[in-house]
């Protein structure tokens, strides 16, 4: 008995969801790291999502989706320099390329950064964690940040130097342990 048209649509959206949902964040990384700029990452992101969705179709189920999707917004990452060679400085494609492919070559050691980081950023004390959020999450500057905890911009700088210190050191830490297993 073969499933209704309907269903099978529904349950490729679901499927697309979830792993569009599981890999957000390493497109956001990926890109963060090629582009630099939080403002440009975010719509080509939104760029590459929109192709993704439109192109799931070509997908093969049960294949590397997160390999399929970065190379999507690498795509999607030209097509937006090729907006903006008007810039002062503007790297090859042939830079552009060497660097995606070190990237990729490097995904695992990333993830498993990222894993830590994730882990250290959950030991922080709240008032640690928060100033995290507002300055990275956020991308709130460090005056707004200053005037929402009630110090000075100094005392600010100061602090988030030391608890990203300590990150540096728990997510090092945390990945010679787990190298030493």
């Amino acid at each position: 008995m073969t499933e209704p048209p309907d269903s099978n649509k529904a349950r490729r959206i679901e499927e697309f969801v979830r792993l569009l949902g599981e890999n957000q964040h390493r497109i956001f990384v990926y890109l963060m790291s090629m582009m630099h700029d939080r403002a440009a990452v975010e719509d080509v992101q939104q760029e590459t999502n929109l192709v993704l969705w439109r192109e799931f179709d070509s997908f093969e189920p049960n294949s590397n989706f997160a390999a399929w999707s970065c190379r999507v917004a690498f795509n999607q990452m030209r097509a937006w320099r090729k907006k903006q060679q008007r810039d002062r400085l503007v790297f090859s494609d042939a830079f552009m390329d060497a660097l995606s492919v070190e990237l990729n070559s490097k995904s695992q050691s990333i993830d498993k950064r990222l894993d830590a980081l994730s882990k250290c950023l959950e030991r922080l004390p709240n008032h640690h964690r928060q100033l995290i959020q507002y300055r990275y999450n956020f991308g709130n500057a460090i005056e707004e940040i200053a005037e929402r905890m009630n110090r000075g911009p100094d005392a600010i700088y100061r602090l988030l130097s030391r608890v990203r210190y300590s990150l540096l050191e728990c997510v090092n830490s945390s990945l010679e342990k787990e190298g030493s297993r």
